[in-house]
């Protein structure tokens, strides 16, 4: 493996931020959260506003949203990936279907990324996106996707990323108790949230397999409470597992898992 290059990852690292920035971002601030010196900051700042990664904010001096470089890149890249698009476009179908939100995620580390995200249409609905990362203990996806990890590869994700921290007051946080509910999850092949990252919120979700069945993703119906009870929870089940099931076979997928 070849050596990493400081001055690409520190200008990768500063893109990173606007990830999890509500706004734009000054100097300072980069120096701050990233702990580098001014004057590097500086120079990398300049170098991606010229490529055009980075632009300045008309009217506010000395702030930098991203530019239209980095949206490019990621129009390229959303429509280099199959499961993205074929993602959109089942939960559309589901979400047609039972008019409640719809997500799908994959699974980075112990967070999962949303892809694709449909609305439902009523006024009581989800506020979230596509690109957002959240704690994957906290969300039906996310207990999904982890529940088909082997012991060995949930107990290393785990270990690497320490103390599990809670969304709500029904957040699992202990390992011990994650590990139950993913065996949960397992045996009745869906995985379903109860107010675990919104007070108002529950969901239900089921697997996504690639061509060699493999869980690749997962997809989701988001529901608010007021929507939510035994029965809607089945449907909504059912409504997943056909959904995720389509998808997968989009993907490539045959056969039983």
């Amino acid at each position: 493996m070849g050596r990493l290059v400081p001055a690409v990852t520190r200008a990768l690292d500063i893109l990173e931020l606007f990830l999890d920035s509500e706004g734009p971002l000054t100097a300072p601030d980069i120096t701050r959260r990233l702990q580098l010196p001014r004057t590097t900051v500086h120079e990398l700042v300049t170098t991606l506003t010229a490529r055009g990664y980075l632009v300045p904010v008309p009217d506010q001096p000395g702030r930098y949203r991203l530019g239209v470089r980095t949206y490019q890149l990621g129009s390229r890249y959303a429509e280099q990936l199959d499961l993205a698009a074929e993602g959109r476009q089942v939960a559309r179908n589901v979400a047609e279907t039972c008019d409640e939100t719809v997500h799908v995620a994959v699974l980075e580390g112990m967070e999962v990324i949303y892809i694709a995200k449909i609305d439902s249409t009523h006024a009581v609905r989800m506020v979230s996106a596509a690109g957002r990362k959240l704690p994957a203990h906290c969300t039906s996806v996310g207990k999904m996707l982890l529940a088909s990890l082997s012991e060995a590869e949930l107990d290393a994700r785990l270990e690497a990323h320490g103390p599990l921290t809670a969304m709500t007051p029904n957040s699992l946080t202990e390992p011990d108790a994650l590990r139950d509910a993913l065996t949960e999850v397992r045996a009745r092949g869906v995985a379903v949230e109860q107010r675990e990252s919104n007070p108002d919120v529950s969901c239900v979700a089921a697997p996504v397999r690639d061509s060699g069945g493999r869980v690749v993703a997962a997809l989701s119906v988001s529901v608010p409470m007021i929507r939510w009870s035994d029965e809607r929870r089945d449907e909504l089940a059912a409504l997943a597992v056909k959904g995720a099931a389509e998808l997968s076979g989009r993907l490539g997928h045959r056969g039983r898992a």
